[in-house]
């Protein structure tokens, strides 16, 4: 789950500042350091610098809150190596902006700059839901402009901390249109409509959802008995094959016994013995420390075309 949403929100939040990494290139980057050839250097910064926002978020997810020290962090984390002025990374702005494409000027003075960023964190600390504090980070920090720039990527990742640490699914932002999120944007800086912002947040929450339960139904889930007797059924399973003997849940359920598995837990033990004898072949078998030989000539004599297996009831 963490490597994939280290690409995807890499690669879609990078993707709305217009950087031309596909998915595909975020990945060979993030996972083997290979840079895509022809891209300019500052996206590459760009997607790295999203890398290390998000492990950063996730590491620190339990002390992480809404406060200064927090934003401050991932702002700096984000802009690394990306503004004219390093100082300038992980601090409030001092100076005007402006803002490409509209008309609207965020307020240029020092003072207020922190006045309304303190308040805006304290308001969102006030509210319980989960959705809602994300969307009010991610509607009041590019309205502010508190930084000199990569204000948008630090409220579409702050937009997460809330949705972490009530373990929620996390907002990836892919396939959302980049025109759909300017204009969001844009309503809510020349006439403060949020209409547009809030139903792209519905749009791209649904989609993040169903891309992570089936990334996380394909995962499955760990086997509790494999998870807590994991050495006593590598014990089991060697000495059944090196033995010679066949599968049987009567069998395993009294080797388990042997070795000390209680009883209200030796039927499970046995079968899960049992599903992992059936599933063995030549790669896993190398797991139990058996020699090729050693399953050959067990599979040889209770692998598939031999006698039935089934478990005694």
């Amino acid at each position: 789950m963490m490597s994939r949403l280290l690409i995807d929100l890499s690669w879609a939040s990078s993707r709305l500042e217009g950087n031309t990494y596909t998915r595909l290139d975020t990945q060979n980057l993030l996972e083997f350091g290979q840079r895509a050839e022809g891209r300019d250097a500052r996206e590459t910064q760009m997607i790295l610098n999203h890398k290390a926002a998000i492990e950063l978020l996730v590491s620190e997810s339990e002390m992480m809150g809404l406060n200064r020290s927090t934003l401050l962090g991932i702002h700096a984390a984000l802009s690394e190596n990306l503004l004219n002025d390093p100082a300038d990374e992980g601090r409030l702005r001092e100076r005007p902006v402006s803002i490409t494409g509209t008309s609207y000027i965020p307020t240029a003075i020092p003072q207020v700059i922190q006045e309304c960023f303190d308040h805006i964190l304290a308001c969102a600390g006030r509210i319980n839901d989960p959705f809602e504090q994300a969307f009010f980070l991610m509607v009041q920090i590019p309205y502010l402009q508190p930084f000199t720039d990569v204000n948008k990527r630090t409220s579409r990742l702050a937009a997460n901390i809330p949705l972490i640490r009530e373990n929620l699914c996390p907002l990836s932002f892919v396939d959302v249109p980049e025109d759909a999120y300017t204009e969001g944007t844009l309503a809510v800086y020349e006439q403060k409509r949020i209409e547009l912002l809030r139903d792209l947040l519905v749009f791209a929450y649904e989609r993040s959802s169903a891309q992570y339960r089936i990334t996380r139904e394909s995962l499955g889930q760990p086997d509790p008995v494999r998870l807590r007797y994991r050495n006593e059924l590598a014990a089991v399973v060697t000495q059944t094959v090196r033995s010679g003997e066949p599968p049987s849940e009567i069998l395993l359920r009294a080797r388990g016994s042997g070795i000390g598995i209680p009883e209200a837990d030796s039927g499970a033990f046995a079968r899960t013995a049992l599903r992992v004898l059936l599933g063995l072949n030549e790669g896993s078998a190398s797991r139990y420390g058996l020699r090729p030989s050693e399953f050959t000539a067990w599979r040889g004599l209770h692998g598939p075309g031999s006698a039935p297996t089934e478990p005694e009831r």
